[in-house]
């Protein structure tokens, strides 16, 4: 199950919690796993983990390289994290600002093959303004990216990369997510960006929900 966070004093930036709609999860039977697992969002195999791989609590963001307000708060995600230090970072690309963002997106995932997906991210999401096929190229060669590779493992792994940025999709749509970025820290979901200091305050109410969470097993 997942939770909205709510801020209620703007002031004290004091945290409130709502009960959001519980994910459905996928039973034993099923052929394939349900996108809409707690798995399934916190844990997807075929993504990179940035932070602290054996974190307590894992963020998740779903983003999209022509966002403006995902590159605005990139270096904020990045300062908690780093800060933190037990945080498990999980991006997830939801490329739904029109062409070329799915490129993108694709093209960077397919740099995983090559140990560049944290530069090839980097390298995007500090790009400003609008993209085009070959500024993307450009933008990941300059960061040290092969792209004649990363196109050829991208048609090579077109299948689950396609199945992965299908499960990004099903997810925020079945979170209730209306554009990016947008967040799941521990198991709640934040529609929308937040300060650091609200991080910080959303990823201590996340300890402690699994802290409380443990004890009730």
């Amino acid at each position: 199950m997942f939770f909205d966070l709510k801020f209620l004093r703007a002031a004290s930036m004091a945290l409130a919690i709502l009960p959001f709609a519980p994910m459905t999860f996928a039973s034993a039977q099923d052929a394939a796993p349900n996108p809409l697992s707690r798995d399934r969002i916190l844990r997807d195999a075929d993504i990179p983990v940035r932070g602290n791989p054996d974190g307590d609590i894992t963020i998740v963001e779903y983003s999209d390289y022509q966002c403006p307000y995902c590159k605005k708060i990139e270096p904020i995600v990045e300062q908690v994290v780093k800060e933190d230090g037990k945080i498990r970072l999980v991006l997830k690309d939801w490329p739904i600002l029109g062409d070329p963002s799915p490129y993108a997106a694709k093209l960077v995932l397919a740099s995983k093959y090559q140990n560049k997906y944290e530069a090839a991210h980097r390298a995007l999401i500090g790009r400003q303004g609008r993209l085009t096929e070959s500024i993307i190229e450009d933008t990941l060669a300059k960061a040290g990216v092969d792209v004649a590779k990363a196109k050829a493992d991208l048609e090579a792994n077109k299948a689950s990369i396609d199945a992965l940025l299908k499960r990004n999709n099903e997810q925020a749509e079945g979170l209730g997510f209306n554009g990016t970025p947008a967040f799941i820290v521990g198991t709640f979901r934040v529609p929308g960006g937040l300060t650091a200091e609200q991080f910080k305050l959303a990823i201590a109410d996340a300890r402690k929900a699994a802290k409380q969470g443990e004890k009730v097993k």
